[in-house]
């Protein structure tokens, strides 16, 4: 009884006392009780027949009590989740968003649901959420009822609630910011236009909304790429402008009877503090340029595009009449494009499917990604359509005027901060080739390390029986008054011994031939310039005849090996597949802009890192880290950003401690042993997100909640100063009234403009805030650095 007792209590925890008597009163018990398992139905009538027999409450009274009593019921839950929390706080809006919806528009919703009290304070929660603050703490700092008033009276002053940041470089660019309390409006007027206008966008839309994001976008391009035969993207460039904003206001005024909201935003426009920009920068990183509301009215806007494109796939697809599929009327067709957009499998046969013409369409935010199978032509007609339509209809501009490349000939097409291309899954008779391929270019890399190691041991020795042997004299004898030897015979030091000397000028000779060199190794000196050309001529041209044979077999045409086997899959059809490529280029460009690599591609230290604590060094690199290992889980080629993470991320992050302390690098692994095992693999961290993806909630992976974070870029700080009683500060992450240690100055280590790579690190951060400092506590550097929070939690209008 008392187990049956619970389980209603657990199917009526969320139920409001009223809705419960009233269903009890309108006699609607019953029929909510055919609704519930087996097992409730049966709690219930145990119930019934209690109070029947007790006739002490009626049943209305006794269901409401127990309403009351699972308040106070332990279910040993696991603790709520900063997004599962954020999702109840959009929930209780959206309800009264909803409550405005009358003859098929929703009016009112500034006066009636922005400019309440509690919508605001909610919509702070959702920012101190994103800012990884708790929101059970009471925070004075931001004054509902008087916003609320004057957002009602139409009296909130947008202009005296934003600010300007001025670059200090001769570009002058000027970046406008919202206030604390001009971002909480920007923010309740974000979920309310979410709330209008997510449940109509089309499907092609993957702009981080629940169940849709980057991930969801890649794999439907991978999925479609495969089947395909031309493909295409249309790069935006577009500011936002007043025609642009008008048309923006006429669509949101077809769902929308609200002229007091059309004046806020058009206030927030003159203002400069919308931040909309199309194909500005990458979208999705948390940066402070792209405001709260760009997500949003980017979204609402382009809708016009994504339905568009059904009437583009359709009078292709469905109503082309030069192309035939082996009937005559072209209402087969039309149906059968009805019945793909329902979800139904098509009826035809597989080659007709196959002759058919196909339009695939995928657009993340202002990123745009089409592919065709079919003919070039339609490919061609199918983008100056869409280019058409952009331009025409919504005054965009189109920087990219490449035709439609062929999908097996391209390298990969830029999407989403990773290559797309289309592969032919390897045959048998392939893999073997590649095989054996791989196995003659490790035992040649076997023989030419042997041949290093051997030749550099044979240098060593050469020079330990010199420096034996040497004398004073000798050296003395060997110079003249010309030489550089007699030169620099000024700067031996008094009592320096003269195998000591002997080394110091062996060390001036390798510095005059590495000049000239490639290679920057004494050890190549020795190898190349000492011991090769005193070996025999007939041992060196040996095993240089090998390696060049090795090298021409490894690089030779795989289809001319394979003809020289028997291959009996010849007559079967290749098979095709859409393969996401991690650019590992650009992210060893990335390296090496932020001071982690040389040139050559070896690790080092960061110099802009050293001087903070060993932890924030430590949670810097391991932040990186994460990124990459998220952002480039589902490539093909994740086994080469595991080398990087491993090897020489990890590497820089032993060398810039080895800096810090002025030690050996061997003695930071020894004495920091512990620390350095927090810097995760990337093993480790793959395994992790598979036990997240099972124990905790969906939300917490939900791109619509996580916008800005999951996807935020890793910024570089460098301490500033460190805070003083005469000097305090406090952190500068909005909702956070922790007192800051320390400054930090935020450094803008790269300026591209889109569709730039998206790396991992900071994404075009704009040169306003270029040497800006920033105050944060040790809490909210920590959750920066590992991409808890984004740069769109600091307020930089705190200390300016």
């Amino acid at each position: 009884m008392f187990r049956k007792r619970n389980l209603v209590l657990d199917l009526l925890r969320r139920v409001d006392r009223c809705e419960v008597e009233a269903l009890i009163s309108w006699g609607l018990w019953s029929r909510a009780v055919s609704t519930l398992p087996k097992s409730a139905q049966l709690a219930t009538d145990d119930i019934d027949i209690g109070s029947k027999q007790t006739e002490m409450f009626s049943l209305a009274g006794e269901l409401a009590s127990l309403v009351e009593e699972s308040a106070h019921v332990d279910y040993d839950s696991k603790p709520t989740s900063r997004m599962e929390m954020k999702r109840s706080l959009e929930l209780r809006l959206k309800k009264r968003v909803k409550e405005q919806y009358i003859d098929g528009k929703f009016s009112d919703l500034l006066k009636k649901v922005i400019a309440r009290p509690d919508t605001l304070r909610d919509a702070y929660d959702c920012i101190r959420l994103n800012s990884n603050v708790s929101i059970s703490e009471i925070d004075g700092n931001v004054a509902f009822d008087s916003i609320a008033e004057e957002l009602s009276s139409g009296v909130f002053d947008v202009a005296s609630n934003s600010f300007s940041v001025t670059a200090r470089d001769k570009t002058k660019e000027v970046l406008f910011l919202p206030s604390v309390a001009l971002k909480v409006v920007q923010e309740a007027i974000r979920i309310v236009l979410e709330v209008v206008f997510s449940p109509h966008f089309s499907k092609i839309s993957h702009s981080c909304r629940s169940g849709r994001g980057r991930a969801s976008a890649l794999k439907y391009i991978s999925n479609n790429i495969s089947h395909s035969d031309w493909c295409f993207t249309l790069s935006l460039n577009k500011k936002l402008d007043f025609s642009v904003f008008k048309d923006l206001l006429s669509v949101m005024e077809e769902k929308i009877e609200d002229n007091s909201l059309s004046i806020l935003l058009s206030s927030m426009f003159q203002s400069r503090v919308l931040n909309l920009e199309f194909g500005g920068f990458p979208k999705g990183h948390g940066l402070p340029q792209e405001g709260v509301l760009s997500r949003v009215l980017m979204n609402i806007y382009l809708d016009r595009f994504d339905h568009e494109f059904y009437r583009i796939s359709m009078r292709h697809e469905a109503l082309d009449l030069n192309s035939t599929t082996g009937e005559d009327s072209p209402s087969s067709k039309l149906r059968s494009w009805f019945r793909r957009q329902a979800g139904e499998r098509d009826l035809k046969s597989t080659t007709e499917q196959d002759t058919a013409l196909r339009v695939y369409c995928c657009r993340f935010m202002d990123e745009i990604f089409f592919s065709v199978s079919g003919s070039k032509k339609a490919a061609v007609d199918i983008r100056s359509e869409a280019v058409g339509f952009l331009r025409n209809s919504l005054h965009l501009e189109i920087i990219d005027e490449t035709d439609p490349s062929p999908c097996e000939a391209t390298s990969g097409l830029r999407v989403l901060g990773t290559l797309v291309r289309k592969n032919v899954r390897e045959s048998p008779t392939v893999k073997a080739v590649h095989k054996l391929k791989e196995k003659v270019r490790l035992f040649a890399l076997q023989k030419e390390k042997a041949w290093t190691l051997g030749t550099v041991r044979i240098g060593k020795k050469w020079l330990g029986h010199g420096l034996k042997k040497v004398k004073e004299s000798e050296i003395k004898g060997l110079a003249d008054h010309n030489s550089t030897l007699s030169q620099i015979s000024c700067h031996r030091k008094a009592g320096m011994e003269t195998d000591h000397w002997y080394k110091v000028l062996l060390r001036i000779w390798m510095e005059e031939v590495l000049k000239t060199s490639a290679d920057r190794s004494e050890e190549f000196i020795l190898s190349k310039h000492v011991v090769e050309p005193t070996v025999p001529r007939e041992l060196r041209d040996a095993f240089y005849k090998f390696q060049n044979s090795a090298a021409a077999y490894v690089s030779s045409e795989t289809a001319n090996v394979e003809a020289l086997l028997p291959c009996p899959h010849s007559h079967d059809r290749p098979v095709f597949f859409g393969d996401v490529v991690a650019p590992t280029n650009a992210i060893g460009r990335r390296l090496y802009r932020y001071g982690l690599i040389t040139a050559k591609g070896y690790a080092r230290s960061n110099s802009m890192l050293i001087l903070q604590d060993t932890a924030q060094i430590i949670d810097w690199f391991s932040g990186l880290v994460r990124r990459w290992v998220i952002w480039y889980e589902g490539c093909s080629n994740f086994d080469e950003i595991k080398v990087l993470i491993d090897n020489q991320v990890r590497m820089s992050c032993i060398r810039t401690l080895a800096a810090k302390y002025r030690i050996h690098e061997d003695e930071i692994e020894k004495h920091l042993d512990l620390e350095l095992s927090m810097i995760p693999s990337a093993e480790d961290i793959e395994q992790e997100i598979q036990h997240e993806k099972l124990d905790s909630p969906a939300f917490d992976r939900d791109e619509h909640l996580t916008y800005g974070l999951s996807n935020s870029g890793l910024c570089l700080l460098s301490l500033a100063r460190l805070v003083s009683e005469s000097r305090p500060c406090d952190c500068f992450v909005i909702g956070c009234s922790m007192a800051a240690p320390a400054v930090y100055t935020l450094h803008a280590m790269e300026r591209q403009k889109f569709p730039g790579w998206k790396t991992g690190f900071s994404v075009c951060i704009p040169s306003s805030l270029n040497g800006r400092r920033i105050g944060l506590c040790k809490k909210h550097l920590k959750d920066l650095y590992l991409g808890q929070i984004s740069l769109q939690a600091i307020d930089f209008g705190a200390w300016r």
